[in-house]
């Protein structure tokens, strides 16, 4: 049997892009990134309530919860089930891609 703190490996042959990994990983290791010229979009998981509307501002932080600056909402996918993860996508500068790690709704 896996270890559940080990890295997560996706068989990128087999994905289909649906996100369902990242709707039900239990450590919230799994998130998608985009890049798109100077924009980047980062798909994270989301666990509070209520969830941010899309075109909503939010703050982007770091794994240390630094404040990175503003990041817009761009999509949402709520949790298909009780115990599943919803997923938000926030538009963020593209040198922030790979430092964002979870967003702060409410008051800048």
């Amino acid at each position: 049997m896996e270890n559940v703190n080990d890295i997560p490996k996706i068989d990128f042959d087999k994905c289909t892009g649906c996100m369902a990994c990242a709707m039900t990983c239990p450590g919230l290791a799994i998130f998608l990134l985009k890049s798109a010229g100077d924009l980047g979009y980062i798909t994270l998981p989301y666990e509070f309530l209520p969830l941010p509307n899309v075109g909503q501002q939010v703050t982007a932080l770091d794994r240390e919860g630094t404040v990175l600056g503003r990041a817009k909402v761009t999509h949402v996918l709520p949790a298909k089930r009780n115990d599943g993860t919803a997923l938000v996508t926030v538009e963020v500068p593209d040198e922030w891609l790979l430092q964002t790690r979870t967003i702060r709704v409410g008051e800048f």
